[in-house]
């Protein structure tokens, strides 16, 4: 398949090339939602998918456009990002061998930083990032169409060779369309619908029920993975999301959820973290989720490998658990932990604290409904995965758009410089929609 990649990495790139760099970007996720990311072409010691040599190119129409970053402002949670891919390779090199880690960060460099910047220097106003969730939700919508025919049929129309061996739950299959597997695919269209989610009050009247019809359709394709994780990361978005009448009350949610977090751990035998992978649709692999926590963090998982990590090695916590032979970390935290060390999970608790600063910044700033709602939606596909972290983790097209997502985070401050742009006319706009 080293031909169909090269030449739709070719096509795509020369388009991009042609247009703004805005309708670049948008080709870019198109091509990361629709062409599998296992299919590569080796340069070097590298592995190149498509969607990474489009990158590439997007990169140069970025850098050749004058002004294009000239509104650009360097942010804490920019630093952050840096920090915590400074602090993997200073990890990396005590516990891996130089070669491979060299290889793993700089795919991760395509997949996470370049992307994320990407974002950063083109979505500088409020019509640019409109454009790009236009074209994200329609793209994940389409998605649907396929992944659909899959489901019913158990024939793979992305497949293109890969071969993938497709289980059946319910009568169903499992659907992969393009993606490496069903839970990839539904944790991207879960954070994607609800990023899009935000079109419906910034969108013309006469457009609206494109979006909303697309929407739709993402929830539709969410439900063919037929998988737990999905589900439960669309669900609290939607919770999040649902909140926004009475977002002024947000401290007293959270006073709550930590009150109902310590009533759980006190009056019952289980953690509190155990209750959200209590709906899963498997209780073997709920307690094994369940165990994964318990042996890394409370029965020497971590022990001796603290500070650095195991790199990517096997850490063995796979014959405390159950005594097969792979740990299979399904825990993003865990495996950012594993992995790295502290060395490494603590610039990424910080990325998530300046995020969530960032947000409430933002949130603050907004003097639209419009605006407000936006961010909102912004707001619930991070809070979604980021709790969803919990009992996925994730590789590929997910953990490139969650990335996307916190850079969208920050592209709004660029956005309210600029309050008298309006892409529709609100009646509201000129009260305060925060407290």
């Amino acid at each position: 398949m080293n031909v169909v990649t090269l030449l739709t990495a070719f096509a795509v790139s020369v388009l991009v090339l042609m247009l703004s760099p805005i309708y670049g970007l948008v080709s870019y996720i198109a091509v990361v939602i629709w062409y599998p990311y296992s299919l590569t072409v080796k340069i070097g010691t590298i592995d190149f998918s498509a969607s990474r040599i489009i990158l590439i190119v997007l990169w140069v129409n970025i850098l050749m456009r004058k002004g294009v970053n000239r509104q650009y402002n360097f942010t804490m949670l920019d630093k952050a990002i840096i920090v915590y891919f400074v602090a993997q390779i200073i990890s990396g090199v005590t516990t891996t061998d130089m070669m491979k880690m060299i290889e793993n960060r700089a795919g991760a460099f395509f997949d996470v930083a370049l992307p994320y910047f990407a974002i950063r220097l083109i979505v500088n106003d409020k019509k640019k990032y409109i454009i790009f969730l236009k074209g994200l939700a329609i793209a994940c919508a389409l998605l649907l169409i396929p992944a659909a025919f899959e489901s019913f049929t158990g024939h793979n129309l992305l497949d293109f060779g890969r071969g993938f061996q497709i289980d059946q739950r319910w009568g169903l299959y499992r659907a992969f369309a393009s993606f490496r597997h069903p839970i990839a695919r539904g944790i991207f269209l879960a954070m994607a619908g609800a990023s899009c989610a935000g079109l419906t009050k910034s969108v013309a009247r006469s457009q609206k029920w494109i979006y909303i019809l697309s929407i739709t359709m993402i929830g539709l394709g969410i439900l063919f993975t037929l998988s737990s994780g999905p589900f439960i990361c669309a669900i609290l978005s939607i919770i999040f999301i649902a909140h926004f009448p009475i977002r002024k009350y947000w401290k007293t949610t959270i006073v709550v959820l930590v009150i109902m977090c310590l009533m759980v751990e006190i009056i019952s035998n289980r953690h509190f973290y155990d209750v959200i992978d209590r709906f899963a649709f498997n209780s073997r692999t709920a307690w094994y989720r369940n165990r994964l926590i318990e042996v890394a963090l409370f029965e020497g998982g971590m022990s001796g490998h603290w500070l650095m990590g195991y790199g990517f090695a096997e850490p063995g916590w796979c014959y405390l658990i159950d005594g097969r032979n792979h740990t299979d970390i399904v825990n993003h935290y865990l495996l950012i932990l594993c992995r790295y060390g502290l060395v490494g999970f603590l610039p990424f608790c910080a990325i998530i604290y300046f995020t969530i600063a960032t947000w409430c910044t933002n949130i603050r700033l907004s003097q639209s409904i419009a605006n407000t709602w936006l961010l909102w939606c912004n707001g619930g596909a991070i809070f979604g995965a980021l709790i969803a972290f919990n009992s996925v983790a994730y590789i590929g097209q997910p953990i490139t758009l969650f990335y996307m997502t916190l850079a969208l985070c920050g592209a709004y401050q660029m956005i309210f410089r600029q309050p008298d742009y309006q892409l529709c006319t609100n009646v509201h706009n000129n009260r305060r929609f925060y407290s």
